[in-house]
Parts: structure tokens; C-alpha cells; sequence
């Protein structure tokens, strides 16, 4: 009897060796390599906004939305299909100051919905905003800041200071041009400071890339191989 239990138990242990598919994880059960995906960090993932963000409306702490754009394909397996949402939140939010200080919206992406429901946690920035307008990401945690407006506000200085020259000449001769001129540019001066500078806004469609910023494994069972498994046209 101990003599079959002894083979029983040796046959057992050589099946598991000449199975390359299968080994024991650390609680002793077994995983199957074959439904183990990942995706890689610093995969770029292309994505458009759900609804408007923006640093006038927007508060930190609010969610984010977002929709794939196009599919995540590595060693010809789809990682991530289009249509996929992509959720995260905003960690930071700036006006434009009045005299120096540009908008800025940071915001970090933190779950991937498949369209079967399957949600994969995951950790995703901003790494470019193409669709963005007047606004640039500035830095590696993926801020979006509004660019500089300077060249606008001496703009605004000079046409003033034009402006006012054109009527102080037409009242008052030459000593009233430069008269003009110098309340014009007072008044441009006062308004260019007393302006805010641009907000970021990142309307509905905003087209954004964003970066993973380490490997996510994934269950191969719940990401089909194709994207005609959504229902895409044959």
C-alpha cells in the first residue's frame, strides 16, 4: 500500500516538471504562463477626453475621463483595444497670475474599463497633448502649462501707446502725441498687468498620449487577441 501511495506520489511530481506551461506560485498553487500579459512600462497609450478640463472650472481631486483612440498592440497581441476608458483625477490645478505665474493642470491616470468590464489598475501621466491649444506639457509627472502670453501683453502696451498717440496728435500737435502715447501706454500697461494669463483648456476630444510608468500584468483570458471580439466591422 505505501509502495503505490510512493509512485502515485512520484508520478504526480514529473507530470508538474514536463509541464512548462504551469509552476507554483508562492502559495504553492500552480498559474498558467499562458494567460499571463503585460503591459510594459513607457508603452504609449493615445486617448481622448470624455468631457472638458480645464484651470478655471476644474478642481483638484476631480475625476478624469478618457477613451482609447486607438489599439495597444505588442508582439502582435492587443493590449489595450480601442474604445477602452481610461479614468484618473486631477492632482493639480493653477490659474494664470495677473504678473507672472502661467496655468497649469496636472492630472494622473489611474484605471483602464474594458469594454467587458474587465478594470485594470494602473499608472498612467501625460506624456503629450496634441490636441491641446496655447498649452504644452512642461515636465516628466506630465503637467500641461499655458504658454507664455509676454509677446501678447507688449502687444497691448504698444498698440495703447499708438492709440493714444493718434488722439493726443490730433488735439493737441506733436507735444500732444507724445502726451498721448505716454497715457496709452500707462493704460495698456495697467491693463496687461491687471489681465490674467491664458487658462488651460482641454475641451471634450482633446487628443492626449499618455505614458505607463511601470509593467501592469494583465489576465490574457479577459483581453481578446483581436478587437473584432468588441464588435468590429468584418
Amino acid at each position: 500500500m505505501q509502495f503505490t501511495i510512493l509512485l502515485i506520489l512520484l508520478s504526480a511530481l514529473a507530470a508538474a516538471q514536463s509541464n512548462p506551461a504551469t509552476k507554483p506560485d508562492a502559495t504553492g498553487a500552480s498559474t498558467d504562463k499562458a494567460n499571463e500579459l503585460t503591459i510594459p512600462a513607457g508603452t504609449k497609450v493615445p486617448v481622448a477626453l470624455k468631457h472638458a478640463v480645464s484651470s478655471k472650472g476644474t478642481r483638484e481631486g476631480d475625476g478624469v475621463y478618457a477613451e482609447t483612440t486607438f489599439p495597444v498592440v505588442d508582439n502582435g497581441r492587443v493590449l489595450i483595444p480601442a474604445g477602452t476608458y481610461v479614468q484618473g483625477r486631477i492632482s493639480h490645478i493653477q490659474r494664470g497670475g495677473r504678473i507672472k505665474g502661467r496655468a497649469e493642470v496636472l492630472m494622473h491616470f489611474t484605471t483602464l474599463i474594458y469594454p467587458s468590464g474587465y478594470t485594470v489598475l494602473l499608472p498612467g501621466a501625460v506624456e503629450n497633448a496634441p490636441g491641446a491649444d496655447k498649452s504644452t506639457v512642461k515636465d516628466q509627472e506630465g503637467t500641461i502649462r499655458a504658454d507664455s502670453q509676454k509677446g501678447e501683453k507688449i502687444g497691448t502696451v504698444a498698440s495703447s501707446a499708438g492709440t493714444g498717440a493718434v488722439v493726443g496728435g490730433l488735439s493737441n500737435g506733436g507735444k500732444g502725441a507724445l502726451i498721448g502715447a505716454g497715457v496709452g501706454g500707462a493704460v495698456g500697461t495697467a491693463i496687461a498687468l491687471l489681465t490674467r494669463g491664458n487658462d488651460v483648456k482641454l475641451d471634450a476630444g482633446t487628443t492626449l498620449e499618455i505614458v505607463i510608468q511601470r509593467d501592469v500584468p494583465l489576465d490574457a483570458s479577459r483581453v481578446p487577441a483581436t478587437t473584432r471580439s468588441y464588435g468590429s466591422p468584418q
